[in-house]
């Protein structure tokens, strides 16, 4: 199985370690951040192929974070497949997450199978 560049980015440490254990039991190379402003550092720094990014976070939120990598990054950062993580309902929120420039909506809890499908949807 090919391996990827992941970034995982929420504030809840917990919410990060139960997602780094779904990834990691698939054999995929993780990064993590608790905010937007350390995943932008991230992102510039690192060569990362896809990105988990909560929408609620304090310091710089998902949609905020997810505007700025899509409109200030230069190609091919600019295009990371990046994934919204929500516990809300997507029916109430999704236009505003499309609009940010996410390419999924993931909910939680999260299964193994909604992440692998996520992650094979991307032709990397």
């Amino acid at each position: 199985m090919k391996k990827y560049n992941i970034l995982i980015v929420d504030d809840i440490f917990t919410n990060r370690l139960l997602l780094k254990e779904v990834l990691c039991g698939i054999s995929y190379s993780l990064k993590e951040a608790e905010n937007g402003k350390v995943a932008i550092d991230i992102i510039y720094n690192e060569d990362i192929d896809i990105v988990f990014m909560d929408i609620e976070m304090p310091v710089m939120n998902g949609i905020e974070t997810t505007k700025y990598i899509r409109s200030e990054m230069a190609l091919p950062k600019r295009s990371i497949p990046i994934i919204a993580l929500t516990a809300h309902n997507p029916d109430d929120f999704f236009e505003n997450f499309s609009d940010a420039g996410f390419d999924q909506l993931l909910t939680k809890p999260y299964s193994f199978n909604k992440i692998l499908k996520a992650i094979e949807s991307f032709e990397i």
